[in-house]
């Protein structure tokens, strides 16, 4: 299935500069959609995959660095660049601090600009290939039994299956057949590769 289109979000009230910042990521081949204000992207409905906001710093009523601490509390991890004409340290530090990308003081050099928003686009890439394959994972650990979600846990553990069979007051071949049959529902090839995947499900997976 080919991967949603990726999008660049940029965040400006002033129009000369949301043109500018436009034409230059447009000339490189992204697409691109602007807002003049934070409130104007919060009401936005933004299409599924990869994507990063260019944002400016100080606008008209909520500022960037007020957008970026919304976006979070609401579990947003699109990648955000800061750009501004009036950047203190403080202020870097505090975006930054928050997970920013870049903070970008104005003039900025295109070529700074686009290589911030290449790495933005990459890591939000790589974010949402993570996104899917726990998403995958977790639907076939669902499918799991929950003898079977004890026995994984206890073999990723590291755990023998005479081990776990006197843990869990089974016989060893009963124990084998409900390690198998987990093996083969979370697709793992290994125990090396159910150790990986007991390590991604993380939390989840004790929490079952």
């Amino acid at each position: 299935m080919a991967e949603p289109e990726a999008v660049v979000y940029v965040i400006d009230d002033d129009a000369s500069m949301r043109a500018s910042i436009e034409s230059l990521l447009r000339s490189v081949g992204h697409t691109v959609v602007t807002f003049d204000s934070t409130q104007s992207f919060l009401e936005f409905s933004r299409p599924e995959g990869p994507a990063c906001v260019v944002l400016d710093v100080r606008m008209p009523g909520a500022s960037g660095l007020e957008l970026q601490r919304e976006l979070a509390a609401a579990g947003s991890a699109i990648p955000i660049i800061f750009v501004t004409g009036h950047g203190d340290i403080a202020m870097s530090v505090a975006a930054m601090k928050a997970g920013a990308l870049e903070f970008l003081t104005k003039p900025f050099r295109d070529q700074d600009l686009l290589d911030a928003v290449h790495r933005g686009l990459e890591e939000d890439r790589r974010r949402s290939r993570r996104d899917l394959h726990l998403d995958a994972l977790r639907e076939r650990y669902a499918l799991l039994t929950s003898r079977e979600r004890q026995v994984m846990r206890m073999a990723a553990a590291g755990l023998l299956n005479k081990q776990i069979a006197a843990e869990l007051a089974l016989s060893e071949v009963t124990v084998k057949v409900h390690r198998a049959n987990a093996m083969q529902k979370m697709q793992a090839r290994s125990l090396p590769d159910l150790v990986r995947m007991s390590d991604s499900l993380g939390a989840h997976i004790q929490e079952s």
